[in-house]
């Protein structure tokens, strides 16, 4: 029994009569008319249909799929007579005004769309689905999430990836492979299978123009030395047969991992945009950086004919644009003639070139607009008595502005010496000679203007009372830290010429003593700059980050535990008192968390002197104005302006209180009487509630015991007078009582900052 092929011919040839006389229909017909015209039409096509369809029935009533496929031609040919007078022709067709254009970050353009209406057929659905707060598209009615839509052919979509897992015996304990059906489109040679592992194969079964399967292995012993190269040492790739709609991607192991295992328990494999990926052993091999998709291209085209196989009448390509076969398979793609830009499947509008300077006229040319051209128009040739003239003013002008560089440049010059002078640079030169161990470098501005590309924003580390401190890259390539310092050097109009001497002699004093410091928890000053017009300083940069930003600020992730805290107080206060207790005290009056720099391993580096002062041998206080920052500031220091190394241990305090209680000195979200950290904390120790104040996410049942101690010691360091405060060196020792580890380090974790 076969299917009567003249009978299905001849609905076939009345439906195509039907959509030829579509527009002659559609010019004729009133709306009034459209009710009985299609009335008409379905009573035509059943008489046409009756017939077949009943000789059909009878003689072949036992065969459920012929009757199956006769009742879908039937419906069919319906739905292309009813489109006979709605304009029903699918190379026709155009979306309605209202169609949504953007899912999630996808812009969604014709011939895809949404909802019916608004894509050219069901291959161009795009599915978007709400997933929490954000919109995620899919490709029709399957879980293939799109990410991007090209009217060039072109569409990125999201693909899993496949792997095989093995324990050390070589037991295969996790297993998943994926494969994919593109009806009507079909995957770009763009993309490569790729497998990763060094115990692995990847083998690819397709389906398209030509069914092929390939693949590629992938062996090593080791972990490969080179990233980024998937040559078969770790990672394999090949490339795809060109139309292919179906694939699957399978991994496969020589010997199930087991001499491998330590560094790759799995193989994987998937399907990737080439490019798209770059391949890093020490990584992908232990788990692909637990990459589960991959970006891959998909090539798409309008039916399953060739451009010379329809008409302008069928075609999909509206006004200013060609038809393009399709290079992956069946079907044609749309594209804007040259000179026209837009949606080629809306309609494809003018492009301006002269006014978007997409045009070839010389200068001497004037640019005229064309529709989807342009063309050049010669000016009117100038005069050689106006060219002359403009040449020579030009050459007048060039002068000037030569002259006035060379004016500005010596008059830079100048100003860079007085700098220079004023700023003790000719001092700070002599007592260098004098003195050929001092390692100290005097810098010019150029270099600094270089090191910190031009003093840019990137390049800034921070900005407080005594400056603004740049990261640096010095001619050899060392990192440095470079302060633009604010030296109380004076002003010559509102001082002394005796006074400004005296202030600049002290400046370079402090210069040449912090450079003499050897303690490495002082951060060591490299250099200066004096010909500017306030100095800079130029330190050893400490990669770390302050004491602020791994107890309160930027270092997320990150928890101080108390035993690396207490380390850090210890650190503080020996190298304070190391400085006390100088030939010639140095008294820094400016001690808070951000001017303590912690290196890799959590070592302390006393940094920014800008605010501190030598102690003359015969003096223990000295008289100043106040520097420093709120809520570190000694109160009896505020009151008389006096201040001394007692001024240092009532600062250390409050940054030892902050590392026993994890909060800021200052914090205005507490309540009123407890906004300021001193406060809070003495009041909870007289009220017997200091547990409430200390940081509970550090405290166990073995340092509890330290952790109070250190905070007695704290409240005991922040007495309003000075004298009933203890020495820094007092302070040392008792926190060193405590049980600081001495010898073991913190090694900062790379993941953790």
């Amino acid at each position: 029994m076969h299917l009567d092929t003249q009978n299905l011919a001849s609905l076939f040839i009345t439906s195509n009569f039907l959509l030829r006389k579509k527009e002659h229909a559609r010019k004729s017909l009133t709306n009034s008319m459209e009710t009985y015209a299609i009335k008409r039409l379905q009573r035509s096509v059943k008489s046409s249909l009756i017939k077949p369809c009943i000789h059909i029935t009878e003689a072949e009533a036992k065969s459920q799929s012929t009757m199956k496929f006769l009742g879908e031609t039937l419906v069919q040919v319906s739905l292309l007579a009813l489109l006979y007078v709605a304009g029903g022709s699918t190379a026709a067709w155009q979306p309605t005004l209202d169609c949504q254009t953007k899912c999630g970050n996808l812009t969604i353009e014709y011939p895809f769309g949404t909802s019916p209406g608004c894509y050219h057929d069901e291959s161009f659905l795009i599915t978007c689905n709400q997933t929490g707060t954000e919109q995620k598209p899919f490709l029709r009615k399957g879980n293939i999430e799109v990410i991007n839509i090209s009217l060039n052919g072109e569409l990125r979509i999201l693909m899993n990836s496949s792997r095989a897992c093995y324990n050390k015996t070589g037991t295969l304990i996790d297993y998943q492979d994926h494969h994919i059906q593109l009806t009507h489109f079909a995957l770009s040679i763009k993309n490569k299978i790729t497998a990763v592992g060094c115990d692995s194969y990847v083998y690819l079964n397709n389906m398209g123009v030509r069914d092929s399967s390939t693949g590629c292995l992938s062996v090593c012993n080791s972990t490969p030395p080179n990233d980024g190269l998937c040559s078969g040492d770790g990672c394999c790739q090949t490339p795809i047969p060109i139309g292919t709609s179906y694939f699957a991607v399978k991994p496969y192991s020589f010997n199930n991992h087991t001499d491998v295992f330590q560094f790759n328990p799995c193989s994987y494999a998937f399907l990737v945009e080439d490019g798209s990926f770059n391949f890093s052993a020490s990584k992908d091999l232990v788990n692909l950086r637990n990459t589960t998709r991959f970006p891959v291209v998909v090539d798409w085209s309008i039916g399953d004919r060739k451009c010379d196989q329809i008409d302008n009448n069928n075609s999909s390509c509206r006004e200013n644009s060609i038809c393009v076969n399709s290079t992956s398979g069946s079907g044609y793609t749309c594209e804007c003639k040259k000179g026209f830009e837009g949606n080629p499947y809306l309609g494809c509008q003018d492009i301006d070139e002269c006014s978007k300077d997409k045009h070839t006229c010389a200068k001497q040319e004037i640019c005229h607009n064309n529709i989807g051209s342009f063309h050049c128009k010669k000016r009117q040739e100038l005069s050689i008595i106006v060219l002359g003239s403009i040449i020579v003013f030009l050459i007048f002008l060039l002068g000037v502005c030569g002259l006035k560089l060379k004016l500005e440049s010596q008059k830079h010059t100048k100003l860079r010496e007085k700098h220079f002078e004023r700023n003790g640079g000719i001092m700070l030169r002599q007592l260098l000679s004098a003195d050929s161990s001092n390692e100290i470098k005097i810098f010019i501005e150029e270099e600094i203007k270089i090191a910190t590309n031009g003093y840019h924003e990137s390049r800034m580390l921070g900005k407080g009372g005594q400056g603004i401190v740049y990261k640096g890259i010095l001619s050899d390539n060392s990192e440095v830290a470079i302060k633009k310092s604010l030296p109380r050097i004076g002003d010559p109009s509102n001082a002394a010429h005796q006074q400004i001497g005296t202030q600049v002699a002290e400046f370079i004093n402090e210069v040449i003593i912090l450079s003499r410091i050897t303690d490495t928890k002082v951060v060591k000053l490299i250099g200066c700059c004096l010909e500017t017009e306030v100095p800079f300083l130029v330190y050893e940069f400490v990669s770390g980050g302050t004491l602020s930003d791994n107890l309160h600020g930027s270092k997320s992730g990150f928890f101080l535990q108390w035993k690396d805290r207490l380390r850090i107080a210890t650190e503080i206060a020996t190298t304070l008192a190391s400085l006390h207790s100088a030939q010639v005290p140095i008294i820094h009056r400016d001690v808070k968390p951000t001017n303590i720099l912690l290196d890799e391993e959590l070592s302390v580096k006393v940094a920014d002197f800008g605010a501190s002062r030598l102690v003359p041998a015969n003096k223990e206080q000295l008289t100043t104005l106040v520097l420093g920052t709120f809520g570190y500031l000694d109160p009896e220091y505020m009151h008389t302006r006096t201040f001394s190394e007692k001024s240092d241990v009532y600062s250390f305090k409050v940054v030892l209180m902050e590392l026993v209680s994890g909060e800021k000195a200052l914090c205005f979200n507490r309540p009123q009487n407890e906004k300021n950290l001193v406060i809070r904390l003495n009041s909870a120790l007289k009220e017997n509630r200091l547990d409430e104040v200390i940081d509970k996410t550090m405290v166990n049942g073995v340092n509890h015991m330290e952790i109070q101690k250190a905070a007695l010691l704290a409240v005991r360091c922040t007495a309003v007078k000075g004298e009933e405060r203890p020495k820094m060196k007092e302070v040392a020792a008792e926190l060193e009582g405590l049980g600081a580890p001495a010898t073991k380090r913190f090694v900062r974790s790379v993941s953790g900052f």
